[in-house]
């Protein structure tokens, strides 16, 4: 995908060179603006693919997906982009997930006789009067997502429910997690709240709840792949095998990247700088080096990493959900994509099915470290313990690992971005965009998002604080953002 032309084109001004560090959905959405604008962008990724995390995968002729990516968004700008690029291969896709516990499926979102049939009476019974002790005695300072979640659902339900996955998925104890990460991904719903939503359908579900979403005929590497295509017909730049190894400044404004790239170094000088590198690999490469108290906070935050199996199974149908969150906390496996579920496009044999295991884990213990066919084996006996499977053959497997994957919400991470945002704001032609760039855990849309009005700050020489208001709540409406990609 590199492209070698020198990218003339009738810019806003002819000085404007945009370098962009990162190829996943919010760099990529930044050049697509950019090129809207005739700016001229360059992109930069390290590895051979784009999309990050949002990438697709093959096995064969089998595709699949890093975590499933249902593409939703109550955002005009960013709808109109999705079905401009995809059209009739953008497919509407029903929602079907349910909860594994105690050898038992819960439909999730839960439904009241569903969730009372496999909880018994008894048990129903100790969650109401659990649900109605927190609501008259709730917590009044919520800090850890314990807290959060006992308010709203009550300390027997959140045990059942949110306690083992949520530590299974982010390896630290609930009460070691901030409530900002409850706060952002599921705000608005409650035990009461997703009872009405199970039996009175609403046009305004809450997020967490939605029952439809559109998903690529190949999966979510196809999106990418339009967009990039698109933005380099239009004069932008992307860079694949190009990691960034320096970023050079002069305490005010970034003044050049150095990349490693065919084997050589390269220094490329720009005019503006977008970054969706995590932010402590942004500040280890700064050169002159940042002072060591910003270091310091930069190594405090952390990440969760992940590892999907991919395994082709003998058998036409297993279970018909998109996936399966695994609450049970003899296995480790977390969640199970059923990639046939999402799109029958991705398993080219009907007669086949396609399972995603995913694992949470950290870059460097013994599953991150386990090789490829110890994992296609553990793999294999959870979903026999699960009882999923039974004799079926595995007849193929591909092992993908993905660091950096989810920035968690510790208790001291928000202390840490203040002090960086303080510092990096210093630099008046650098902005941060995506998941990891920000160090929040937003959606595609989302990190799309803060790339287009990054792609807008520069255009209209505006300040960058604005893309902090960007979050998994926020509908944002921003007629020049729409402008931009008209």
């Amino acid at each position: 995908m590199n492209n070698d032309t020198d990218n003339s084109m009738e810019s806003v001004e002819d000085n404007i060179h945009v370098l962009i560090l990162g190829c996943g959905p919010a760099g990529l959405a930044a050049a697509y603006s950019l090129c809207y604008k005739k700016v001229r962008a360059t992109v930069f990724e390290k590895s051979s693919t784009i999309g990050g995390i949002s990438r697709t995968e093959k096995l064969g002729d089998y595709y699949f997906d890093l975590g499933g990516h249902r593409f939703f968004s109550k955002n005009m700008a960013i709808n109109k982009i999705w079905k401009d690029l995809l059209g009739t291969d953008f497919l509407s896709r029903s929602r079907k997930s349910r909860i594994y516990f105690r050898k038992k499926f819960f439909d999730y979102p839960l439904k009241p006789i569903n969730a009372l049939s496999n909880l018994g009476l008894i048990n129903s019974f100790f969650i109401l009067t659990s649900y109605l002790y927190a609501k008259i005695h709730p917590v009044t300072d919520e800090t850890t997502l314990e807290q959060w979640v006992t308010n709203r659902f009550g300390k027997r339900l959140y045990e059942i429910f949110f306690k083992t996955y949520t530590e299974k998925v982010w390896g630290i104890p609930c009460t070691a997690i901030a409530a900002d990460w409850a706060a952002q991904r599921i705000k608005g719903l409650s035990l009461l709240k997703a009872i009405k939503n199970s039996i009175i359908p609403s046009h305004n579900k809450i997020k967490t709840l939605t029952d439809s979403f559109h998903y690529p005929k190949y999966g979510p590497g196809m999106m990418w792949e339009a967009m990039a295509e698109k933005s380099i017909s239009r004069g932008s730049n992307i860079r694949l095998n190009s990691g960034v190894q320096k970023i050079f400044h002069d305490k005010e404004q970034i003044t050049a990247i150095e990349v490693f790239e065919n084997g050589e170094k390269r220094r490329i000088d720009g005019s503006h700088f977008i970054s969706s590198l995590p932010i402590r690999e942004l500040l280890l490469n700064m050169h002159p080096a940042v002072p060591d108290a910003i270091l310091q906070e930069a190594n405090k935050l952390q990440y969760r990493d992940f590892i999907t199996i991919a395994l082709i199974i003998d058998k036409k149908n297993l279970f018909q959900d998109n996936w399966i969150y695994i609450h049970d906390p003899d296995v480790k496996v977390g969640r199970i994509q059923n990639f046939k579920n999402w799109s029958p496009w991705l398993v080219p044999d009907q007669d086949k099915t396609c399972l995603g295991m995913e694992y949470f884990c950290n870059e460097g213990d013994s599953i991150w470290n386990m090789q490829d066919e110890e994992l296609r084996n553990i793999a294999t006996r959870e979903l026999v313990s699960l009882e999923l499977i039974n004799n079926e053959a595995i007849e193929g497997y591909k092992v993908v690992r993905v660091p950096k994957a989810y920035p968690i919400y510790d208790a001291n991470y928000k202390n840490s971005i203040a002090v960086i945002q303080k510092f990096l704001n210093g630099f008046k032609n650098l902005q941060l965009i995506g998941r990891n760039g920000m160090h929040r855990y937003n959606n595609m849309d989302h990190s799309m998002l803060t790339g287009m009005l990054a792609a807008e700050n520069i255009c209209s020489d505006t300040k960058s604080e604005n893309l902090w208001n960007i979050n998994e709540d926020t509908d944002y409406h921003e007629e020049d953002i729409m402008e931009t990609v008209a």
